[in-house]
């Protein structure tokens, strides 16, 4: 499928959260090649600064925003400092994800704190950003928002209470996102991307194979290809990266 009438065409723009490694990091090298200019968000920044760095060598447009979506105070400055470099933001990838404390815990030995803040970072963030990026897209009648989920949303694994939860609520306030914003041009999706080779799965099943798990570059290339494609992907329904066929 050739891009140039597509939303991630040369010069659009996108907000990537969660950017500095992982999904995030190939998602932005990703978009790169095809002249997508790059807001990126995370909280490290020198890792961060390499990701705009790779960019930046690919010949892209990248620029680095050190916040924690988890923090409310920080989100209404992330969505006005992307704006400042970008102009309007045509895709939106509330992509940034955090376990809870690992090993991780049983719902019995959880602490209320440790839930609240990945629901901060996992959902009220996404929401919070959104919020501020959606009105903008639909009023300019186009826009795509990715939400990354996990199959954790939607199978009840024993110790992965807090970020489950989370999850399984980011993937229903993409289905109400996609209701409410019927007709106005703007796309909202979630994205389960399977298991990956990636620090965080690390953190979770240390044990785990790297050879068993996708490659962050290759589920990114699949992300890309849903947002290309409205008729399979559209808005409100959840996507599987590890039975997306790229077209």
């Amino acid at each position: 499928m050739t891009t140039s009438n597509t939303i991630l065409s040369p010069g659009s723009s996108a907000l990537i959260t969660g950017a500095s490694r992982g999904l995030g990091r190939a998602l932005a090298l990703a978009l790169a090649q095809r002249g997508v200019r790059l807001a990126l968000v995370a909280r490290g920044r020198d890792e961060l600064e390499k990701v705009v760095a790779e960019v930046r060598a690919l010949g892209g447009e990248a620029h680095a925003i050190v916040a924690d979506i988890g923090d409310k105070q920080a989100v209404h400055p992330i969505a006005g400092e992307a704006a400042a470099l970008l102009g309007p933001i045509d895709v939106l990838f509330n992509n940034a994800s955090t376990l809870g404390p690992t090993p991780l815990r049983l719902l019995l030995d959880t602490e209320c704190e440790d839930l609240e803040q990945v629901l901060a970072v996992n959902l009220v963030g996404p929401f919070r950003l959104t919020k501020l990026i959606a009105g903008g897209m639909a009023l300019r009648g186009r826009g795509v928002v990715v939400h990354v989920s996990s199959d954790a949303a939607v199978e009840p694994y024993p110790r992965w209470g807090a970020y489950s939860v989370a999850k399984a609520g980011l993937d229903h306030l993409s289905r109400i996102w996609a209701a409410e914003l019927e007709g106005t041009g703007v796309r909202v999706l979630a994205v389960d991307p399977g298991e990956m080779d990636t620090v965080m799965h690390a953190a979770a099943i240390p044990e785990a194979d790297p050879a068993t798990l996708a490659d962050p570059a290759e589920v990114a290339r699949r992300v890309l290809s849903m947002i290309d494609d409205p008729a399979r992907a559209p808005s409100g329904r959840r996507l599987l990266a590890s039975s997306w066929e790229v077209l």
